[in-house]
């Protein structure tokens, strides 16, 4: 029998920040399970090697939609990282925590402990800021945060044009006020991509307390009548047990954790017996609760060939590899901003917006032949919900998402709200000449229903699915104020799937900053946050 004291599934942000904060006490016996590999990629680690890890399913969980009736019944399209450092290993990088209200708000749903003042000491704990030295960074935490190195003129551009169209300036989004438009800082260090997985993993991986296995697919969670013990998992078509002396944490983000929670019989009985499972735990909140911004991209065609579109991939990267340094180096999404549709319902900015000196359709799956740049648009809060539900009783099979996008009243609204500021900042005279012909959705789209239409067409998700396994107190909740799960012993989920409502901003950092949080909480180490915990 193959015993640990904590078993981690999922090497994703979270279960990264886990395995190094609890196997730093040499008397606990980790096991850290990832269903992926480990981050060999070269281009995971060039920054700008983002642009093509959304198509490599070796290293993403390649999932899509169900039909979206609100978007004319298309299946978005939605990675998810299969590799060490989970979604961190293939994300954009932007560093963001969202707004200091999101935290309160999530205090004032019953929450304690969660509070902005509550959270922002693990937000410093886990940031090594190289650019910004005040109260709100931290300059010797794991996660190397730094300024870009490599910025394309166009992305100054799109920020003198924000301050024509009268929105203000910030050099901070995580500082004293969000509100603003300017460059993003990125979780980057040495100019190189500084994932959950290189910040946090790989320190720890000498030590002795640490098992990591790569390749190994999460079964089922095994019990004791109501505590967990420990898991079934399938690796090289063998299936095999390991226990849990202390806990299971489960950390497999807000599509994995609730199907490995289901396939447990953890979940809504009548869901788990129309898939033949034993229900351990009627828990009807697991998979509720979905929540993702929805994005829509303005692109306009450039007269110049300053864009991403016309550099030679071949001299990007040797000029990377050999010299560390120029376009490689770049998130493609290097600046953006964060502001009030007239539809916000309080002070908080409900858009976000990335901007990128380069064509982008589907995710960069689809390469349109020309110049040009792009200027993502998503709303930050939306009312819509959807779930998260299992295909069959397998672990191998893609449980159904069901993003519900759209399905709120207000949501489309703010949608139109965010697609016109769009439009007003690209015709600016910062942009005067660089500007081409509007590429999507076409100069002719104008109306009202000409531009919802367009919408409705394509919009995608920009990948911050979250809440399927909420924190709180109420029938719906799965887990409590520690991420412990309701009804059951020795199981916590720790991940942007415990997020009760989402936050205003992407949601790596958050995620982070939850295990950091957790950690403490485990280990006893209440001191940083002055008891609240």
């Amino acid at each position: 029998m193959t015993k640990f004291d904590y078993i981690i599934v999922g090497a994703g942000s979270a279960g990264c920040v886990l395995a190094n904060r609890l196997s730093a006490d040499g008397n606990n016996r980790v096991l850290l399970l990832e269903a992926g590999s480990k981050d060999w990629n070269p281009m995971i680690h060039m920054p700008a090697g983002l642009s093509k890890l959304a198509t490599l399913k070796s290293l993403n969980w390649d999932y899509h939609t169900q039909p979206e009736p609100e978007l004319n019944n298309r299946q978005l399209y939605w990675p998810r990282g299969k590799v060490l450092g989970g979604s961190s290993s293939i994300n954009a990088m932007c560093y963001c925590r969202g707004h200091r209200k999101d935290y309160d708000h999530w205090r004032d749903m019953g929450n304690d402990g969660w509070a902005y003042d509550d959270v922002l000491p693990y937000f410093l704990k886990s940031e090594n800021n190289q650019g910004i030295y005040n109260k709100y960074h931290s300059n010797d935490g794991p996660l190397s945060v730094s300024d870009l190195s490599h910025v394309n003129p166009l992305s100054h551009v799109f920020i003198e044009a924000a301050e024509q169209a009268g929105f203000d300036r910030t050099d901070d989004f995580n500082g004293a006020r969000q509100r603003g438009f300017g460059l993003y800082q990125v979780t980057q260090k040495n100019n190189k991509r500084h994932s959950a997985a290189q910040a946090y993993l790989a320190p720890a991986l000498n030590r002795e307390n640490l098992t990591v296995m790569t390749r190994t697919m999460a079964e089922k969670v095994l019990f004791d009548g109501q505590r967990a013990t420990g898991i079934q998992i399938q690796r090289k078509n063998k299936s095999q047990h390991f226990y849990a002396n202390k806990e299971v944490i489960i950390s497999g983000g807000a599509i994995n954790s609730p199907q490995l929670l289901m396939l447990s019989g953890i979940g809504d009985k009548n869901h788990l017996q129309q898939h033949g499972i034993e229900t351990v735990h009627h828990l009807p909140g697991v998979g509720q609760n979905l929540q993702d911004h929805l994005d829509i991209c303005l692109v306009q065609g450039s007269r110049q060939n300053i864009t991403y579109d016309t550099i030679s991939e071949i001299m990007t990267g040797l000029k990377y590899y050999l010299f560390n340094k120029g376009p490689g180096t770049s998130n493609i999404a290097e600046a953006g901003g964060f502001w009030q549709s007239p539809l916000a319902t309080d002070d908080r900015p409900d858009l976000q917006f990335h901007f990128v000196p380069a064509i982008l359709d589907d995710h960069g799956r689809n390469r349109i032949k020309g110049s040009g740049y792009t200027l993502h648009m998503c709303m930050l809060r939306p009312g819509s919900r959807g779930q998260i539900t299992l295909a069959d009783n397998k672990a191998s099979s893609a449980p159904l998402i069901q993003a519900n996008y759209l399905s709120a009243d207000g949501d489309l609204d703010t949608m139109l709200a965010g697609f016109e500021i769009q439009r007003q900042i690209f015709a600016q005279a910062a942009f005067d000449e660089y500007r081409d012909k509007e590429i999507f959705p076409g100069d002719e789209v104008q109306s009202k229903a000409a531009i919802t239409e367009f919408i409705r067409n394509k919009a995608e998700t920009i990948y911050h699915p979250i809440g399927t396994c909420k924190m709180g107190s109420d029938d719906m909740a799965v887990v409590d104020n520690n991420l412990k799960v309701h009804g059951i012993t020795g199981l916590r989920v720790v991940d942007a799937s415990a997020m009760p409502t989402l936050i205003s901003g992407n949601t790596n950092a958050p995620t982070m900053m939850m295990a950091e949080k957790i950690s403490d909480h485990i280990l006893g180490d209440l001191s940083i946050n002055h008891g609240s915990n």
